[in-house]
């Protein structure tokens, strides 16, 4: 498990895998830190602009499959309020492979979650993404809490 976040540029992937074009793994990418960057303001509008509407998630704050924005909404509202022990202090991705295939991206990554008082945890993750007419969005995310860092 990574420890640490990687300064490096875009991993580029081995063996059989398809990679992408460079411009699309920056995009991808650009999308999946978009997002985390919006988290610990609680910008929902823009958290959600990376999100499809109808996406489909594995929060690991809940055992149920999310799916659509509704669920996800339930979800966010009903988390406990910050009482400074869990609230996020910043949130790095880092360590990421991506593959495009056509109009699909699999991202997957390691996300560091820094918190105001307590020790900070690593997430893996995995996003399928789909190119559409406005770029790419995030159509299905996959969280799994790996512990302390």
């Amino acid at each position: 498990m990574p420890t640490s976040p990687s300064s490096s540029a875009a991993s580029v992937p081995k063996g059989a895998r398809p990679g992408g074009a460079p411009a699309d793994l920056a995009a991808v990418w650009a999308v999946i830190t978009g997002m985390y960057q919006a988290y610990p303001t609680g910008d929902r509008e823009r958290i959600d602009f990376f999100l499809d509407p109808e996406s489909t998630i594995w929060d690991s704050a809940t055992p149920a499959l999310l799916q659509g924005k509704a669920e996800l909404d339930h979800v966010r509202d009903n988390r406990p309020t910050a009482d400074g022990g869990r609230r996020e202090s910043g949130l790095t991705p880092y360590g990421h492979i991506i593959d495009v295939f056509g109009a699909l991206a699999v991202a997957r990554y390691w996300l560091r979650v820094d918190y105001h008082a307590l020790p900070p945890e690593l997430v893996r993750n995995t996003a399928v993404l789909r190119r559409g007419g406005d770029g790419w969005l995030i159509v299905h995310l996959h969280e799994d809490v790996q512990g302390a860092a």
